[in-house]
């Protein structure tokens, strides 16, 4: 509840701002480079879930340039290396969702989800009260991740 009560508001591109913005817990922010930006998902479906997303403000995988689909691409495994190492998940769901109508909840920059999953991390809590259970605070995760993703 603290989290929830203490979150910033958003003003615009939450994707965009991260370009300017330091690494820090309240920001979420855990890697950036001239071509991406990886950051904690606020509103997380498990621990670690992760948004990976280029600096460039687009909305479709078609308007990607060579260079930004390798660095994504690159970048999605190293997140999914590190989320392993960190946190020893079961396995992963990675998605991207092109539209608002296919479930994009910022469809206008284009971002992948990374989310570690573990046997039984989502049980009759999330079916029943559409309720999500997270056993760990998210700025004890992002402190964990964070010194990994400095050494990119």
């Amino acid at each position: 509840m603290e989290y929830i009560k203490t979150k910033p508001p958003t003003t615009g591109c939450f994707f965009c701002a991260a370009q300017d913005k330091p690494f820090s817990a309240p920001d979420l922010i855990l890697y950036r480079d001239q071509q991406l930006v990886v950051l904690m998902n606020r509103f997380p479906y498990a621990n670690g879930h992760l948004l990976v997303a280029p600096t460039r403000h687009l909305a479709d995988i078609t308007e990607l340039t060579p260079e930004e689909s390798n660095g994504l691409a690159a970048m999605l495994q190293r997140c999914t290396k590190i989320l392993r190492r960190q946190l020893r998940p079961d396995g992963f769901n990675l998605g991207l969702n092109l539209g608002e109508v296919a479930g994009a909840g910022v469809a206008s920059h284009l971002h992948w989800h990374i989310v570690p999953r573990w046997h039984g991390d989502h049980n009759y809590m999330t079916v029943l009260a559409e309720v999500r259970t997270i056993p760990e605070h998210i700025e004890k995760t992002f402190s964990r991740l964070l010194p990994e993703f400095q050494k990119q």
